[in-house]
């Protein structure tokens, strides 16, 4: 726990929090791609249809954030709860939660998708450390967060790690409220309007400047395609919303494609030339 000192110190400097996948790589990687085929046979394993795992799948995504959740919840994942669902070709598997982490983002064959990239690893060195912490805040586990800040070769310049706690009892991810509240808590801040964020999923972004996060960026790489929740969509801003046709009335909200523009949408955070 750090001390009350410490957390006085910490609460007058700003804290960013970067977002991993598809964020601080691009998603022309096609690690959604392959994601979402490892989630889907995933859940074709536990005995549903391909039919009835697509549409599970997205109802997940779309209703929590990350597939897994909705095993956990509404499935007995880790338990021997009965399937909550209607369906004659299901027969339960009690799985462990780090058995989906096994079968799907450490299945990913990563170090052939991506790879450092000198300028990404220049934007985070010119961060202004002594006024600026750097964390990360992903969806996914600790295994797969690290392996993709050291493949990119930037986890020295990530102070520490928020993640989705696949073992925990009460599962969270992005956008739940509860989950910014808790990279707040990890990260000792208490102002929530001195948190800068940025993300590659709209309604990461909303919910944290819904909360109070100050200083939202929504990083969306127009015109490739990704796969969310299973679905297949080409990026645009109407399409990374896919809750709220508005979202180019919030002037609050920067839109960037370019991790290098964040020099000229937060320069107070980087450190003078």
């Amino acid at each position: 726990m750090p001390s009350q000192n410490r957390a006085v110190i910490d609460e007058r400097q700003i804290t960013v929090f970067f977002d991993i996948d598809n964020t601080l790589y691009s998603t022309s990687a096609k690690i959604s791609q392959a994601m979402g085929v490892k989630i889907h046979d995933y859940f074709v394993k536990l005995g549903l249809s391909d039919e009835e795992a697509s549409d599970l799948h997205h109802k997940y995504y779309t209703q929590y954030g990350l597939a897994l959740a909705g095993l956990v919840r509404h499935h007995g994942v880790g338990s021997y709860s009965p399937w909550s669902f209607s369906c004659q070709q299901c027969s339960f598997i009690s799985t462990d939660p780090l058995d989906f982490d096994r079968n799907c983002d450490q299945a990913l064959p990563l170090e052939e998708m991506i790879s450092p990239n000198p300028i990404h690893r220049k934007l985070l060195e010119d961060i202004d450390r002594s006024q600026v912490r750097v964390w990360a805040l992903t969806n996914a586990y600790k295994v797969h967060a690290e392996r993709v800040l050291r493949i990119l070769n930037l986890r020295d310049l990530v102070e520490g790690i928020v993640y989705c706690d696949y073992e925990a009892k009460d599962l969270t991810s992005k956008p739940e409220p509860a989950y910014y509240r808790k990279a707040m808590s990890l990260a000792s801040v208490i102002d929530p309007s001195k948190c800068y964020f940025i993300d590659d999923n709209w309604r990461n972004v909303q919910a944290a400047q819904k909360i109070g996060w100050a200083h939202c960026v929504h990083f969306c790489e127009r015109g490739l395609e990704h796969v969310e929740g299973g679905k297949l969509t080409e990026i645009s801003l109407t399409a990374k919303a896919n809750v709220d046709s508005k979202q180019e009335e919030q002037p609050d909200i920067k839109v960037i494609s370019e991790l290098e523009e964040l020099r000229d949408v937060w320069p107070e955070i980087f450190k003078l030339s």
